[in-house]
C-alpha cells in the first residue's frame, strides 16, 4: 500500500467544522429588546397619561388617540424585516413589504375597532382613577387572559383560526402588520369620536392652559404616543420571541414597579388596602404562572395559540 494512500487517523480531527447560524442569538437579542419596550411602556403609560389629566388635560378622545397615534414606528420594523427578506430570500421568489392577505386584514380590522374601544374606556379609568389603584384593576385581567386562551385553544382546536384559514407562516412581520393595522383603526375610531366631541377645536386653548405650560403640554403629548407603542411592540414582540406567559410575567413583575413610580411622582396614598390587594394580585400572578409551567412541561404550546391568544387580550389594554 502506498503511503499516499493510506488514511490519517487524524484527518477527521484536523477538518474544521464552521459554525452553524440558526439565528438563536439573533432571536434572544430581539427577546431582550422587546422586554426593555415592554417595561417602559408598561410602567410610563400610566404614568405620562395620568400626568396628563393631573395638570389640566381632559380630554378623553384625545388621551384615547393618543394611545395609537403612534402607530408609524410600526413600520420600522417592517421596513427592516423587509430589507433582511430582501438579502436573504430568493432572487426568483417574490418579496412584498407587506404580506398580509385579506382574511387577516379583515380580522385586524374588527380588532382595531375593539381595541379603539378599550382605548377610550382606558383613558377614561385614569382621567378618574390614581394609577396605583387603576394598576391593581388591570391586573385582575388575568382571569381574562386565563379565559380568553382556553377558548382560543377550542377555536384552533376545530380548525377555526385567522392564521390557518390564511395559509399564511407566523412571522415577525406578518405580526407587526397585524398590529398596525390594528392601532391605524383604532386611531380613526377615536378621530371620529374627537369629531363628534369638538377635540379639534378646544387642543390649542387647552395647551395654553395647561398647568406645566404650553411647550410641556406637547411634550406630555409626543411621549404619550411613543411611550403607548412601546407597550404594544414590545408586548407583541415578547409573545413572538418567547411565549404569552412571559409577556404577562414581566407585566406582574413590574405592577410593584408602577406603584413605586406613582406614589413617587403623584404622591399617592398607598393603603393598607392596597397592600393586600398587590399582594393577591401577586399571588394570583405566581399561581397562575406555576400552574403553567407544569403544563407547558407536559406538552409545547402551538405558536399559533400563543400568538393568536395575545392578540385579542391585546385589545384590552395592558393584556397580553
Amino acid at each position: 500500500m502506498e503511503e499516499g494512500d493510506a488514511k490519517n487517523p487524524n484527518t477527521e480531527q484536523m477538518e474544521v467544522k464552521e459554525p452553524k447560524h440558526d439565528g438563536t442569538t439573533m432571536r434572544k437579542a430581539l427577546l431582550v429588546i422587546n422586554c426593555i419596550m415592554l417595561s417602559i411602556g408598561n410602567c410610563g403609560s400610566p404614568i405620562i397619561m395620568r400626568l396628563y389629566f393631573i395638570h389640566g388635560g381632559n380630554r378623553i378622545w384625545f388621551s384615547s388617540w393618543l394611545q395609537t397615534a403612534g402607530c408609524p414606528i410600526i413600520l420600522l420594523p417592517i421596513t427592516c424585516a423587509y430589507v433582511h427578506r430582501s438579502r436573504t430570500a430568493n432572487p426568483t421568489s417574490e418579496n412584498k413589504l407587506f404580506c398580509m392577505e385579506r382574511p387577516l386584514f379583515v380580522a385586524a380590522i374588527v380588532l382595531g375597532i375593539l381595541s379603539g374601544l378599550d382605548n377610550y374606556l382606558y383613558s377614561y379609568g385614569l382621567s378618574r382613577l390614581p394609577v396605583s389603584t387603576s394598576s391593581l384593576i388591570i391586573a385582575s385581567q388575568l382571569a381574562f387572559t386565563a379565559g380568553c386562551s382556553g377558548f382560543v385553544r377550542i377555536y384552533i382546536a376545530i380548525g377555526g383560526t385567522k392564521y390557518k384559514k390564511a395559509k399564511q407562516e407566523i412571522s415577525y412581520a406578518l405580526v407587526m402588520e397585524i398590529q398596525l393595522v390594528m392601532c391605524l383603526v383604532a386611531t380613526g375610531f377615536c378621530t371620529v369620536g374627537m369629531l363628534v366631541n369638538n377635540d379639534f377645536k378646544v387642543i390649542g386653548r387647552e395647551a395654553r392652559e395647561f398647568e406645566l405650560g404650553e411647550t410641556k403640554y406637547h411634550v406630555v403629548v409626543v411621549f404619550s404616543a411613543i411611550i403607548n407603542q412601546c407597550f404594544f411592540l414590545g408586548a407583541i414582540g415578547v409573545v413572538f420571541c418567547a411565549s404569552s406567559l412571559l409577556s404577562a410575567v414581566v407585566i406582574a413583575v413590574l405592577l410593584p414597579v408602577t406603584e413605586i413610580l406613582a406614589v413617587f411622582f403623584f404622591n399617592e396614598k398607598f393603603q393598607a388596602e392596597k397592600g393586600v390587594s398587590l399582594a393577591l394580585s401577586l399571588w394570583g400572578f405566581i399561581s397562575y404562572f406555576y400552574g403553567e409551567i407544569k403544563q407547558s412541561k407536559k406538552k409545547k404550546p402551538d405558536p399559533e395559540t400563543e400568538m393568536a391568544s395575545s392578540l385579542l387580550p391585546n385589545t384590552l389594554k395592558s393584556s397580553v
